[in-house]
């Protein structure tokens, strides 16, 4: 494969490394992260704040995990502008992709019911069940309204354990570059 072709096929020319070489905490990416690494640069100072903080994630942080995507988040980039849309399914390609099956479906209803999620939140509480069904470590999202949300975290959370799943860290890329770049410095 030429250089020209690993950059088309590498997002940001950044290579991963492979699984076999290094054991990495698993992620499950919400859709919210590859529409803010596509997006064109906003004019909205907060959301060119949060695309510059997802990109500074993606390019410095992104090889350290082992990065899943679910049908639902394949669904989510498929809608709207094509070309928009094709930016994000090019994104997300390379990554593997969880399905949906009974016991998330069923963790799914029940987050919805016990959290006393709003009905339009159904698809969060599917991400949330997806990954926790398949022992994902973090949600990666900027959806602070329903998924990265200090009032719902500990419901979902709760509700994940009762049913004997473990919830994995719902969080922003800002709070896990804080995360991980706090790590670095403290073992400096």
């Amino acid at each position: 494969m030429s250089s020209a072709e690993v950059a088309w096929h590498e997002p940001f020319g950044v290579a991963e490394t492979p699984p076999e070489y290094v054991l990495r905490p698993r992620l499950y990416l919400e859709t919210t992260i590859p529409s803010y690494l596509t997006a064109r640069p906003s004019r909205d100072l907060q959301t060119a704040r949060l695309q510059r903080i997802t990109a500074r994630w993606w390019n410095s942080w992104r090889t350290s995990f082992d990065i899943y995507v679910s049908e639902l988040v394949e669904l989510e980039v498929r809608a709207g502008d094509p070309d928009a849309a094709q930016r994000r399914l090019g994104l997300i390609e390379p990554y593997v992709l969880l399905a949906r099956d009974s016991r998330s479906e069923a963790l799914a209803e029940r987050v919805m019911r016990d959290c006393a999620l709003p009905k339009r939140a159904g698809t969060d509480a599917a991400h949330v069940a997806v990954a926790a069904v398949n022992s994902l470590q973090f949600l990666l999202t900027w959806n602070c309204a329903h998924l990265a949300n200090s009032e719902f975290f500990p419901k979902i959370a709760a509700t994940c354990e009762r049913e004997g799943y473990e919830c994995p860290v719902i969080c922003t890329p800002e709070q896990l570059l804080e995360r991980y770049e706090h790590d670095l410095a403290e073992s400096r």
